[in-house]
């Protein structure tokens, strides 16, 4: 199969070593967490096409966490785990995973399985560019560009506003914000008031009245992706003022002709 982008999150280093080995000899792109912490930080930074997942980590609960990447783009998932029994097989399947591997498994089973699953593919690709008119998001270079110009994004607001673009408009709440866009657990929803202020600052036209990144009252924050579109399609300074001298000259025709018309008969 292979070139598809994988992530491994596994607390047992032999194996993780291991298994990316096999993997990255059947030429897949791998990437590799020990822990709930770093795997939240590799899946927001390189976005895989499927997460090989133990469901015990070091530091934090493999199923939780299985659960937390079916809020994102959902990714394909296969659980490892040395829990065997029917329960906890029904478990991991409904907290979002495709596919649940007992521990010890055979490496042939394993690459096969990995096959079928990249092979499946549930979802398309995730676009590499997002263009909203004045903004363009990079998802490749993690760049952003505003009204023509590349701006400085720290990597926290960058992941918060693809989050924000990500949702279509649709208002998202602070503690929203943070499962979906921080690689670690945060308790504090005024940390987005932080970054949403600084994001302000930086794209838009007068921060004190934001017109891009705006609060909905008793929910969060949205991304106007309406009048970030329209200002794309609407038509540069220059070109209308050619069409309103166009329009006036026009004007001017008419009403000389018609005044001629009346004062100077043929």
């Amino acid at each position: 199969m292979g070139s598809a982008c994988i992530q491994i999150v596994e607390g047992n280093p032999h194996l993780r070593s291991l298994l990316g080995w096999h993997l990255q000899q059947a030429n897949y792109r791998v990437y590799q967490a020990a822990g709930v912490y770093q795997a939240r930080e590799v899946f927001l930074t390189r976005q895989p096409a499927l997460i090989i997942l133990d469901t015990e980590l070091p530091d934090g609960d493999g199923i939780e966490f299985c659960r937390w990447l079916q809020q994102q783009q959902q990714p394909l998932i296969l659980l490892l785990s040395a829990r065997n029994t029917e329960a906890d097989i029904v478990t991991g399947l409904k907290a979002g995973a495709d596919d649940y591997l007992t521990k010890p498994f055979g490496m042939q089973e394993f690459l096969a399985r990995v096959e079928a699953l990249i092979r499946r593919n549930r979802t398309p690709l995730a676009p590499a560019y997002l263009d909203y008119g004045e903004l363009q998001i990079d998802l490749v270079q993690r760049r952003v560009r505003f009204q023509g110009e590349f701006i400085e994004l720290t990597p926290q607001e960058f992941s918060l506003l693809y989050v924000l673009a990500q949702a279509g408009g649709v208002p998202l709440s602070r503690s929203e914000l943070l499962r979906r866009a921080w690689p670690d657990a945060i308790d504090n929803p005024r940390t987005i008031d932080t970054h949403i202020l600084s994001l302000r600052k930086k794209i838009e036209v007068q921060p004190r009245q934001p017109s891009f990144i705006q609060t909905v009252r008793n929910v969060g924050y949205r991304l106007n992706l309406e009048i970030l579109s329209s200002s794309a399609t609407q038509p540069a300074p220059s070109e209308l003022s050619h069409q309103k001298v166009a329009a006036i000259s026009r004007t001017s025709q008419l009403t000389v002709s018609s005044h001629a018309q009346k004062n100077y008969p043929l």
